[in-house]
């Protein structure tokens, strides 16, 4: 299942091209990467299991 992120240019949810999960000043984590309608960076907010969930299947790169 790939990670999916609201575009706000496109108005909609979206599949995150590439993403890279951060960690954040406040300790959560992030999905960044790119909108594959419009090219624009979409985030998506996620718990630590979600995002070490998403890392261990691949389907995302750790970036902290």
């Amino acid at each position: 299942m790939a990670i999916q992120g609201y575009s706000v240019k496109a108005k909609k949810k979206v599949d995150i091209q590439n993403p890279v999960i951060e960690k954040t000043s406040k300790g959560g984590y992030i999905a960044k990467g790119k909108c594959p309608e419009t090219g624009i960076t979409v985030c998506a907010m996620m718990s630590e299991e979600n995002a070490n969930k998403a890392i261990k299947a691949g389907e995302a790169k750790k970036g902290f």
